[in-house]
């Protein structure tokens, strides 16, 4: 050893704060706010989703945090946090239960994009309300146009 020590570098970290919408026909929009360290800005986010009447809409967080996810861990985050205001998302991802076999495979997917950071957390939190409304009055808009 020649006592020349490797820098230990600190992960990569984000927090994003996601408020969602999607049309009948499964086009979606999530707005994003970004803080990291250093910086801070508000991201759109365009995904699609399959539509499942039964489940009342709970397949468009689904794909929403799933195609956040998947452009933060491609950007190189390491460490994420996601702020969304779906309670019952975040309560499916944190229970030892099964989810709605519709929603098996939205499920995997999902989990397959958080396992790509080193660690990342999901919690419900009214911060994502305003840009939820946002991505709302957009995906109304298309839809009227």
């Amino acid at each position: 050893m020649t006592g020349v020590r490797e820098k230990q570098r600190s992960a990569k970290a984000i927090e994003a704060t996601v408020g969602f919408a999607a049309d009948d026909f499964g086009s979606g929009v999530a707005y994003v706010e970004l803080r990291t360290a250093r910086a801070q800005r508000v991201a759109r986010v365009d995904f699609s989703v399959r539509r499942i009447p039964s489940l009342v809409g709970r397949e468009i967080g689904y794909a929403a945090l799933t195609a956040v996810a998947e452009r933060l861990a491609d950007a190189g985050f390491q460490k994420a946090s996601f702020k969304v205001s779906d309670s019952q998302l975040v309560n499916d991802l944190g229970a030892n239960s099964d989810v709605a076999p519709e929603l098996s495979l939205p499920y995997v997917n999902l989990r397959c994009q958080l396992n790509r950071f080193r660690v990342a957390t999901v919690i419900a939190d009214d911060a994502a309300d305003d840009l939820e409304a946002r991505a709302r009055a957009e995906v109304t808009l298309h839809v009227a146009a």
